[in-house]
């Protein structure tokens, strides 16, 4: 892998962590996700004017992407009622890269240097060595919500190719998976939703331009390298979520995850090489 797309996917990964933090810190986090939400849609709204539209060829997985984004939101919110995110969001972003992996290699066709496998298989191996705490009961969720991020990575990777303009079908995604979980809102917690808008609209802002650019970014990744690399380098993000915990959160980290984060850096050095 080139030093420059290395630099930019490592890049998408930290934009990954950086809107997650802002999220962490709103004094809602259901609200925070939301303006972060609702602003993504606006501002892709804003941009598609500005670009050509998507390859029709790329529509049916536009489509698909869409649905998977909902699912993956409603998941994402009924797993973290169930358990605690320390737990559950390395489960399924460790087990997503590998999932692509293995998927991808019947389903895109792609082979792999012996070497990149060591390195996604390193990354998958640190961000699950960071899992704790988690009740087996509950541990479904996690692992289908996984099988979820692994299949919109993939859909999204086909799609992107197929669109001959992988920054337009990002936006497009962003505007029609944003806007189900702003419009609830205005439905059901309008008032609530607009108070909190006029005190941390900037939080939503700042998140929005950060996932936006980060999904962008890792999206047309994928268009001139392997998906399964892209992914599990992008995963890194969780390295740097503990970073911006330990230094600007002022969180406590274990012994155990500074050791799973000199995994990760390990595995991204050697998907470097690959």
């Amino acid at each position: 892998m080139s030093l420059s797309l290395f630099c930019i996917v490592l890049f998408a990964a930290l934009l990954h962590a950086s809107w997650n933090a802002i999220v962490k810190r709103g004094r809602d986090t259901l609200l925070t996700t939301i303006l972060v939400t609702g602003s993504a849609a606006i501002l892709a709204a804003i941009g598609l004017p500005f670009l050509s539209a998507p390859a029709p060829q790329s529509w049916p997985w536009l489509a698909a992407s869409t649905a998977l984004q909902v699912i993956y939101y409603a998941l994402v919110a009924r797993t973290y009622q169930l358990t605690d995110m320390s737990a559950s969001y390395p489960l399924m972003r460790g087990c997503a890269p590998l999932l692509v992996a293995l998927v991808g290699t019947w389903f895109i066709g792609e082979r792999l240097a012996w070497i990149a496998w060591a390195g996604i298989a390193l990354i998958c191996a640190g961000i699950l060595c960071m899992t704790r705490g988690i009740s087996r009961h509950h541990l479904w969720l996690p692992l289908l919500n996984a099988g979820v991020i692994a299949t919109y990575t993939l859909v999204d990777a086909w799609g992107a190719r197929h669109s001959g303009a992988a920054l337009s079908y990002t936006l497009w995604l962003f505007l029609l998976s944003g806007l189900p979980l702003p419009i609830w809102a205005l439905c059901t917690r309008a008032a609530a939703l607009r108070t909190y808008a006029r005190a941390n609209w900037h939080y939503g802002v700042v998140g929005g331009v950060g996932t936006l650019t980060s999904y962008a970014l890792a999206l047309w990744a994928m268009t001139v390298a392997p998906v399964a690399m892209i992914s599990a380098l992008r995963e890194t993000s969780i390295l740097f979520g503990i970073l911006i915990s330990a230094f600007l959160l002022h969180e406590r980290v274990t012994r155990q995850r500074w050791i799973a984060a000199g995994l990760i850096v390990l595995g991204a050095a050697v998907v470097r090489l690959a």
